[in-house]
Parts: C-alpha cells; sequence; structure tokens
C-alpha cells in the first residue's frame, strides 16, 4: 500500500489499432495482434500528496508488439508544459504506477509491461474533448495529431452510440465508444485510421477506479 495518495477527475481520449469496441476491454487479444494508441486525460480536479493538478493535461504514445500482458511495450509520457516541476514530478509519478497499489489502475498495471519508457516529453498539449458527443481533438506539436468522432451507419450514416460499463475496471466506470485517426512522430511511430476509439470521465485514486 502506498503512503501517497493521489486523485484525478478529469476527461479521456484513448485511441487505439483495434478494431470498434477494442477486445482488450474484454480480455480478449487486439483485433491485430499488437497494439498501438494514444491517449490523453484533461484534469479537472487532482492532486499528488499537496500539490495540486487541476487544470493540466497529460498525453501518452504507447506501443506493444503484442497483446499488452506479454510485454515488450514502449512509452512516452507527455506532459503539460505548463506545470511546475512539483507538477511534472507529481504527474511523471501517477503515469509511471508510482504511489499506486499494484493492479488498482491502468497506469501501474501497464508500467510493469514496458521494456522501455522514453524521456518525458514536456510540450503543448491542445486538447478538446467531448465525452458525450464522441468527439475529441489532440494535437501536441511535432508528437501527435489525433481526433476522434462518432461511429456511423454504413447504411444510414446516422451516428451509433456504444458504451462499455466495467465495474470492477482499473481505468473507467464507462466509455462511450467511437472511433479515431492518429499519427504520431518521434521514437513511437503510430498511425491509426479508423480504428478505436473511447471516451471517458474518470475518477481515479491511488487505490484504482471511484465507481
Amino acid at each position: 500500500m502506498t503512503d501517497v495518495q493521489w486523485t484525478l477527475k478529469g476527461r479521456e481520449f484513448v485511441h487505439c489499432n483495434c478494431a470498434y469496441g477494442c477486445p482488450c476491454q474484454f480480455n480478449a487479444l487486439p483485433t491485430n495482434g499488437d497494439c498501438r494508441a494514444v491517449a490523453a486525460i484533461d484534469i479537472e480536479e487532482g492532486h499528488h500528496g499537496d500539490t495540486r493538478l487541476d487544470g493540466l493535461t497529460i498525453a501518452v504514445i504507447l506501443s506493444w508488439p503484442g497483446p499488452i500482458h506479454e510485454g515488450r511495450g514502449q512509452a512516452v509520457p507527455i506532459v503539460d508544459e505548463r506545470a511546475t516541476p512539483e507538477q511534472r514530478d507529481a504527474l511523471l509519478r501517477i503515469m509511471s504506477g508510482e504511489d499506486t497499489v499494484p493492479g488498482a489502475t491502468f497506469f501501474q498495471v501497464f508500467s510493469t509491461t514496458y521494456e522501455k519508457v522514453h524521456d518525458p516529453v514536456f510540450a503543448r498539449i491542445e486538447f478538446e474533448v467531448d465525452v458525450d458527443g464522441r468527439v475529441a481533438r489532440l494535437v501536441v506539436p511535432d508528437w501527435i495529431e489525433a481526433r476522434g468522432e462518432p461511429i456511423r451507419n454504413p447504411v444510414s450514416g446516422e451516428e451509433h452510440r456504444a458504451r462499455i460499463n466495467l465495474p470492477d475496471g482499473f481505468e473507467y466506470d464507462t466509455a462511450e465508444i467511437g472511433r479515431g485517426w492518429a499519427e504520431t512522430q518521434g521514437p513511437l511511430r503510430v498511425s491509426l485510421a479508423d480504428s478505436h476509439a473511447q471516451f471517458a470521465h474518470l475518477h481515479i485514486t491511488e487505490s484504482g477506479v471511484v465507481h
């Protein structure tokens, strides 16, 4: 059990290379055998110990050559350039799974599957997300350009709405499902087109998701 208490409340956009719905959400193998993803969280309220994190944004580029649980993953953590040194340290500790009960959050679980975490990036993060509308825009200059939008019915063209509820999940309680496109630069080159995206309101602590 960690001695440090932390909380993040905010909105999340995650976009990966799986088919809509993402088999990983159901403990199945990824659609294409590997996992490539980008993600961002807009922190509406948060703290790590006495350090406030309100109003900051974090993002990440992720890549695994096979299913996540088989390891050998890589990550590029990205932190809002507006963060103070104390806030940067706090956010990187959360993102790296430190100060977290083992198995309690996706940050901590994923951290056990990395063979390489690249140097953190401190940059301007342009992030807009409408969870209910299943719309997002994520731009980190020289690193990420991504967008999310609703799935559309292939016959009528109307927006299709679907949700995933994970009562015992380690990331979110309920996520809206959509689709996305992304291109990244740097040491992890990810190119995604018309594949799974999820949009969620997050409330997580060092002990896990608050349901």
